[in-house]
């Protein structure tokens, strides 16, 4: 077993992975901007190292101030966690060539499969279904002009190396393409220092729903069932489900196979996730693969009853995928919300500041994945979320009346967060019937009372 882990993220993710190495009894290295002095992933590791200032793009993105602060702890590996680094193929290079395990994928995989072109290109090869769109690179508006009169309106932008809803935007018409290019182009480059774009054919109202799967070394690759992401506000997922109550089983099943059937003919090794988009008449199309962790990962956790972290660590050890992996049966049914520090009725603007008060829900069937406490200030540099609350109920409906109640009892007072926001979304008529698409919040977000 691997014996002393750094890890190279922060925040819920820094701690989770913490969690699994104590469970393991593996040692733990944090790295922290200075931002994150206090933050609990710092406190709770065996040692932790400041790698820069709060910016991410001068700490959590330096690839040599990481590998320098795993070389001083004598680490034999590194965990990634997700966002920052997590999927770039250099660092995973280099933490190879530094005789540092990346917990993770190859970076040949990682660079085949993060380049969200490539990405299509390597799915139409093996045969798992893809929504039509360009073949390369567009690099001028007037290449995408020309090729979105080709696929026909309305069509999507897409960062190739994007991912969390950054770099993309939908176009309907002639007259919005130049803007949208050039607007995608720059947040692309700004979020992942590479602004290549290319376009897919805009699928209206389908449903967003992604397939767990993990591989190990030894060439056994599992895929645990699916996750319903399509609860999201400009491309940024807000609630998820599993399993999700649109796929039947037949449809599960396909998107399984196709899965684990990719996995095993690029040789993938570790956790994965592959996103689709499905239509009302169950056709599925290949979107991208993540080739990390997920945000959402807790939902497949306690539906299959297991540890994805723990499994990832075990992976890297050479050691195969444990018996109740590959046996994995779903058990129940499971919601995560993310709890972000923003304000709900000011337009989702951001809301950093200190927490004066932090109360968690608990009683059966509640996990709480954070970082924070009271006292904590919430940093301005990073991504908004603070935390996840995860609930699980013998059926969906059990689960969404736990959901509302533990979102009553959770309270984060001096900043604002968007628990009232998704406790009106559990409360919605749509959402208990489980009728809702990518479309939907946006939908939701028009017709709802202000303030």
């Amino acid at each position: 077993m691997i014996n002393k882990i750094l890890i190279a993220n922060r925040g819920e993710i820094a701690l989770r992975v913490i969690r699994a190495c104590k469970e393991l009894g593996v040692r733990t290295v944090a790295v922290y901007s200075k931002a994150d002095e206090k933050s609990m992933h710092v406190q709770l590791a065996d040692d932790a190292i400041c790698i820069g200032p709060g910016p991410s793009s001068m700490s959590y993105l330096m690839i040599d101030r990481i590998i320098a602060a795993a070389e001083i702890a004598n680490v034999d590996a590194i965990h990634p966690g997700y966002g920052f680094l997590s999927e770039n193929a250099r660092f995973a290079r280099i933490c190879e060539s530094c005789k540092i395990k990346f917990i993770g994928p190859s970076a040949e995989v990682i660079e085949m499969m993060g380049d969200k072109n490539m990405a299509r290109a390597t799915a139409k090869r093996y045969k798992v279904p893809i929504i039509p769109g360009t073949d390369g690179i567009l690099k001028t508006d007037k290449e995408a002009l020309e090729a979105a009169s080709a696929i026909g309106y309305p069509v999507m932008l897409k960062a190739a190396a994007g991912g969390g809803g950054r770099g993309m935007r939908p176009v309907h018409n002639e007259a919005a393409i130049s803007a949208a290019f050039a607007s995608a182009k720059s947040e692309s480059e700004k979020c992942f220092g590479n602004g290549d774009m290319y376009m897919e054919k805009l699928i209206l109202n389908p449903h967003h729903i992604e397939i767990q799967v993990i591989a190990d070394s030894k060439g056994t690759v599992v895929a645990l069932g699916e996750r319903d992401c399509s609860l999201q506000r400009r491309n940024q997922k807000i609630i998820e489900e599993c399993p999700s109550p649109f796929i039947s089983d037949r449809l599960r099943k396909k998107m399984c196979a196709a899965s684990v059937k990719l996995c095993e003919e690029i040789g993938y090794v570790n956790a994965g996730t592959i996103e689709y988009l499905v239509d009302d008449q169950e056709n599925f199309y290949f979107m991208e693969m993540n080739t990390r962790i997920q945000v959402e990962h807790p939902v497949t956790e306690e539906v299959y009853g297991v540890d994805l972290i723990k499994e990832q660590i075990r992976i890297a050890a050479g050691q195969p995928l444990s018996e109740h992996v590959r046996k994995g049966v779903p058990r129940c049914h499971a919601i995560e919300c993310r709890i972000n520090a923003e304000d709900p009725y000011n337009n989702f603007a951001p809301s950093p500041g200190k927490i004066h008060s932090y109360y968690t829900p608990g009683g059966r069937g509640v996990r709480i994945d954070s970082h924070i406490y009271a006292g904590y200030e919430v940093p301005p540099y990073y991504d908004s979320m603070i935390a996840k609350l995860i609930v699980t109920g013998n059926t969906r409906d059990i689960a969404i009346a736990r959901m509302k109640r533990a979102l009553m009892e959770f309270k984060i007072e001096g900043i604002k967060t968007t628990i009232p926001f998704q406790h009106a979304i559990l409360d919605n008529s749509d959402f208990k019937s489980g009728k809702y698409n990518i479309g939907w919040v946006e939908q939701f977000l028009q017709k709802r009372p202000k303030g």
